[in-house]
């Protein structure tokens, strides 16, 4: 059986995997147990976890409240990442505990992007003039 389906999408293996790690990492955050002064009060959004397909790397997508424009929180994961992981390989039972690399999440960055072009008045008065024609 294949890691990956056809279309290059992940298997439904690699994404159970992917969130259970999600929900660790969500829960060790949570509970406030990385001791670091750049996250003390800091407020973070796992958003998304991807896994390799031989499931020794992650890549985890996280969105702190209120941003993050210098990249201090996100650095901050990632200096405590090996800690991390020793936490969730207590939650998480796998063979190999994937080695996790922090990322900002931009999608939500996309999506007010996307949202604003959409209300653009331009597109919204064509949008008009085509259900005029109908």
């Amino acid at each position: 059986m294949s890691k990956s389906s056809h279309s290059g999408e992940p298997s439904l293996r690699l994404l159970r995997v992917g969130e259970n790690v999600r929900h660790a990492i969500s829960a060790i955050l949570t509970r406030g147990d990385v001791q670091d002064p750049d996250l003390v009060r800091a407020s973070v959004t796992v958003s998304e976890v991807r896994v390799s397909p031989d499931l020794r790397n992650a890549t985890v997508f996280v969105m702190p409240l209120g941003g993050d424009p210098e990249l201090k929180i996100t650095k901050a994961l990632n200096r405590n990442s090996a800690f991390i992981r020793g936490e969730m390989s207590k939650v998480v039972h796998m063979k190999y505990m994937p080695r996790l690399k922090f990322k900002l999440d931009e999608s939500f960055d996309e999506a007010s992007h996307i949202d604003a072009l959409l209300r653009d008045p331009r597109v919204t008065r064509d949008l008009d003039h085509k259900d005029e024609e109908e």
